[in-house]
């Protein structure tokens, strides 16, 4: 089962609907890093071989240097229902084997391309 790292980004309500569901998640409050640099929550994430959640661009650029992590889910802050929905769709994906999101960068809530575009 996929383990969840929520940065201080996301709403704690994400962490809770999760829990509800049986996901195992932590929170930048729970691994005491509230103010810690994006490289030591990616650190934090990755040693304790957790998809990490976050609203935070920094976080792709990390990734696009080639940054070690066990996932990234990437969520823009303006989406209106994430704090009601991400949860579900994180619960969802949750019997994915853990080792198919390391080092993947999954965006949930990219539109789909025009279909002009396809």
């Amino acid at each position: 089962m996929i383990r969840y790292h929520l940065d201080e980004n996301v709403n704690h309500a994400v962490a809770n609907g999760l829990r509800l569901r049986g996901i195992d998640v932590t929170t930048t409050a729970d691994a005491n890093l509230i103010g810690a640099t994006d490289k030591q929550q990616l650190a934090y994430a990755y040693s304790q071989n957790r998809v990490i959640v976050t609203h935070d661009d920094d976080l792709l650029k990390l990734h696009h240097q080639g940054v070690p992590h066990a996932g990234i889910a990437y969520s823009l802050r303006r989406d209106a229902v994430l704090a009601t929905s991400c949860w579900l769709w994180l619960g969802s994906i949750g019997l994915v084997w853990q080792r198919e999101c390391a080092g993947k960068l999954s965006f949930f809530n990219r539109p789909a391309p025009p279909p002009s575009r396809l």
